[in-house]
């Protein structure tokens, strides 16, 4: 039983190690790609006149900062939302604590009338006995009891 669990987790390792290798293999073929592309284009740019590879340069400028203005006003429309949706969650928030707060306000004054009546209950409680306890004989064994527990 040991011997199979080991198995077990040996093949699921190798498992997502053939995983890990294939997902790597394929980002390397995409960067392999990306670069070639990127090669085709500098050298493309080489053969032309100075001016149009300023104007080249430029456009993949543009391109670039397009793509990332873009990317941006997506990020920002996601805080947008996100600040909106904490805004109404801290205005529930702040009623459930008001709600709360206004409740609190209520319960002190009865805490101070039952303190009172437990403050009177004492001082009545709290008288000096002296002597013996009397009891029936045949209540002994209860009275054990319950002076035991």
């Amino acid at each position: 039983p040991f011997l199979r669990l080991l198995e077990a987790q040996l093949q699921d390792q190798r498992r997502e190690h053939e995983e890990e290798v294939e997902a790597l293999k394929n980002q390397v073929d995409a960067m392999k790609e990306e670069l070639e592309k990127q090669q085709q284009a500098f050298l493309q740019t080489l053969q032309l006149s100075p001016e149009a590879q300023v104007e080249f340069g430029l456009q993949q400028e543009i391109t670039r900062l397009t793509n990332e203005n873009l990317d941006l006003k997506e990020l920002l429309e996601k805080l947008e939302k996100n600040e909106k949706k904490l805004k109404k969650q801290l205005k529930i928030y702040m009623k459930k604590v008001q709600d709360f707060e206004a409740s609190q306000a209520v319960v002190p004054t009865e805490r101070r009338r039952h303190e009172r009546n437990m403050q009177v209950a004492v001082q009545r409680k709290e008288k000096d006995f002296q002597g013996m306890l009397e009891y029936y004989k045949e209540d002994e064994p209860l009275l054990i009891r319950n002076l035991v527990t």
